[in-house]
């Protein structure tokens, strides 16, 4: 929208016509030119002056505030009122007091948004974990720095590093803070600049303190050894995923799961969650639960309430009875912010150019800057005790003739002439003379100026020292690793955020909308699987199967049966049905181990179906022992596709077979014996890798060929065979029908 302007009246008649003519008129310009002219310089402002941390851990705004407290002496004062450090940092920051003050509000320990909060407070300050808890104002509020900050400030004053001029020219400010230890990686930082941000996760001090000495040591030292992994103030768990750590650690990018602290009490039937993760916030998590229960898919929960009080973090999440408190958080870690993710993007200014590092690149690039200060700190201490040196030097020439100093002095008739004289009477400079002359009366004896003059050899050795520690990288190395150490002693602090595997805690499935209905499931000696439709299996012909192949199992289930394959590497891999497609008989299946992933040389021996872990399998070994397990051993409450140690492997397996009640089952071993049992005489096994026990006596090269359950038809010929202790040698049994192992399955 044009803007009106006024004419004045007493503007001249044709620079009015020329104005009216001209009105209105816009000139072309390319918008590349418009954009560098205009946007490109707003753009590099907010990425080096606003956005982006430095290497000292800091953006511009952090340093602002915190350099200004520190000139108003609250490092080691009283508290002060909020509104007084925000009126003085104004001189420095120039963007309003309520931006300097939400600043201020961040690096509060009583905020709880950073691991070591560098401003110690009273008063309302809000709370990171909360979007609605507001932050009191200003004047009602008092802070001052943490003891932390001492690190930050302590040599500052010593030309560790460049001061630039503020935006008005009227004083100095710091361009770094010289931390001694990386405070770029200790606290969280995060910017959005343009067209690139910044995310840093904070790191415990005390492992991050180790890890920079060793790399110090070992350029080579491998970081997560150290490095635990992150450490946010807001606790909960980590997902330890040492592939991802890497990532992060290597490249500085990547994607760290984190998960609520709970427990469950079952007096009141609520869940107590005690740390969120720290990316969310307690309102999120409460809005999502309520969404997701007027919805329908969490009716287990009655009422989600805020119980924070001075003890700090809690949400009590109110369910109902009977429910399992496990499978509702597995729910609830999928489908609300109880479970999050903090994405790592550290990208930092080095010398006015952003830079994504990995950790060591980041620690390497703070040693080089920590190097400098260190450096500079000791040249500065260097030149002071040079001066001093100096001074002392021209009072010991003093000493060689008090009188005549005295003498010169008084008789010099002007006061201008006093250093000239004294320069040529003891060969001293200007800056020796006058510091002579500025000598007491009282102190122009010989005791005051022997104390003074008996530094001089301990000072030309600590200057000695210096000047070897700035010709010694090594030695600045050793500084530094001190410092660090010391810094880990005094402020170092446990880990707030635990870790949490995912073998232990995998996320539970999706909601299951699985359609329900009746199917078929085949499988072949060969590891080949269909699931067919009543419907297409009646309507098809035969079956077709590879040349030499032939169907072992055939089962009537339905489409959300769980499968369990057994294989001959005592592992076990489960899957729903409705994991496959529907198939028709004129199709071979899906090819079994590519479809789970079997290992090489993986075969299956055996195959469950189960819709409520009920029943038992028999493992038998042909050694003549059976291990009786329940099925139940095999129900997980995680969503675990694999299982280990399923069964014993100390001896080769002949098979598996599956009850659903004790009953008869027949054995037989190479030298033509049988053996008839009721497998109630078989004690049930709790662990999965039980050997089980002797049923059958194995002699030396005899083994179990075939163990069957007999018909009820066939049970009157086999009684003979039939034992009521074990283990048994069994009978001969010549005229026993062979028995097809792989049909028993």
């Amino acid at each position: 929208m044009a803007r009106k302007k006024s004419i004045p009246s007493a503007r001249p008649k044709p620079m009015l016509d020329a104005w009216f003519e001209n009105a209105g008129i816009t000139q072309e310009e390319e918008i590349t030119d418009t954009l560098e002219k205009n946007y490109l310089p707003y753009a590099m402002s907010v990425i080096i002056s606003r956005a982006l941390p430095e290497i000292d851990g800091f953006k511009p705004s952090h340093r602002k505030l915190l350099y200004t407290m520190y000139k108003m002496g609250l490092l080691n004062g009283n508290r002060t009122k909020s509104a007084n450090v925000v009126g003085q940092t104004m001189r420095l920051n120039p963007h309003g007091d309520q931006a300097i003050y939400e600043t201020m509000v961040r690096l509060t320990r009583a905020n709880e948004c950073l691991l070591h909060p560098y401003v110690d407070s009273k008063g309302n300050f809000g709370k990171h974990y909360s979007r609605d808890m507001a932050f009191a104002a200003s004047r009602y509020t008092e802070v001052r720095l943490a003891p932390i900050c001492e690190a930050l400030f302590n040599e500052i004053d010593k030309e560790t590093v460049d001061f630039i001029p503020n935006y008005d020219n009227t004083m100095m400010e710091p361009s770094l803070l010289p931390a001694t230890f990386p405070s770029i990686l200790v606290n969280a930082n995060m910017g959005i600049a343009v067209s690139m941000a910044s995310n840093i996760c904070p790191f415990n001090l005390a492992e991050l303190c180790e890890t920079c000495i060793e790399l110090i040591k070992n350029p080579e030292h491998d970081i997560l050894s150290t490095l635990k992994g992150p450490d946010f103030p807001s606790g909960g768990f980590l997902l330890y995923d040492e592939a991802e750590l890497r990532k992060v650690y290597e490249t500085g990018r990547g994607s760290l799961k984190l998960r609520s602290k709970w427990n469950y009490d079952k007096s009141a039937g609520c869940i107590e969650v005690t740390e969120i993760p720290y990316t969310t916030t307690l309102e999120a998590i409460k809005d999502k639960i309520t969404e997701l229960s007027k919805a329908g898919k969490l009716r287990e929960v009655t009422y989600a309430r805020d119980e924070i009080d001075v003890n700090g973090f809690r949400l009590a999440i109110d369910v109902k009875r009977n429910t399992d408190p496990e499978k509702l958080m597995q729910k609830l870690f999928r489908m609300t912010p109880l479970q999050d993710s903090f994405g790592c993007n550290f990208n930092i200014l080095i010398g006015n150019t952003p830079k994504v590092m990995g950790i060591r690149e980041i620690l390497e690039e703070w040693t080089a800057f920590r190097h400098a200060c260190v450096k500079r700190r000791v040249s500065f201490d260097l030149n002071k005790k040079k001066e001093k040196l100096h001074l002392l030097l021209g009072l010991k020439e003093i000493l060689l003739d008090l009188d005549k100093a005295i003498a010169i002095i008084r008789e010099t008739p002007k006061e201008s002439q006093v250093i000239e004289n004294l320069m040529k009477g003891f060969s001293l400079d200007e800056i020796q003379a006058e510091y002579v002359a500025e000598i007491k009366l009282r102190h122009l004896n010989r005791e005051y100026i022997l104390n003074k003059i008996s530094d001089v050899d301990q000072l030309k050795n600590e200057i000695a020292d210096m000047e070897d520690i700035i010709a010694n990288p090594d030695r600045i190395k050793k500084i530094i690793i001190k410092e660090l150490r010391d810094t880990a002693k005094k402020y170092g602090q446990p880990r707030k955020t635990m870790f949490y595997y995912a073998t232990e805690a995998d996320e539970a499935p999706a909601e299951d909308d699985t359609p329900d209905y009746p199917v078929n499931l085949f499988l072949t000696k060969e590891g080949y699987f269909k699931k067919i439709t009543p419907l297409s299996l009646r309507m098809g012909g035969e079956q077709k199967i590879k040349e030499g192949d032939c169907i072992i199992r055939q089962i009537e289930a339905s489409n959300k049966t769980e499968l369990l394959f057994f294989t001959n590497k005592a592992q076990v891999y489960k899957i729903r049905a409705s994991a496959f497609e529907d198939g028709k008989a004129s199709l071979l299946g899906d090819y079994i181990p590519v479809k789970l992933g079997f290992e090489e040389d993986e075969k299956i021996i055996g195959l469950t179906a189960t819709t409520d872990y009920s029943g038992k399998l028999l493992f038998i070994f042909e050694n003549g022992k059976i291990s009786k397990i329940p099925l139940s051993a095999y129900m997980t409450k995680t969503n675990r596709k694999k299982l280990t140690a399923a069964f014993s492997d100390k001896s080769p397996i002949l098979t598996m077979l599956y009850l659903q009640e004790d009953t008869d089952i027949l054995l037989r071993s190479n030298t033509n014996k049988a053996v008839l049992i009721h497998t109630e005489l078989i004690t049930e096994k709790s662990t999965r890798s039980s050997q089980g026990i002797q049923v059958m006596t194995i002699k030396a090269r005899q083994q179990l060929t075939s163990a069957e359950i007999p018909s009820s038809e066939r049970l009157p010929q086999l009684e003979k065979y039939r034992v009521q202790n074990i283990p048994a040698i069994g009978k001969a049994g010549k005229n026993l029908e062979d028995a097809n192992q792989m049909s028993l399955i």
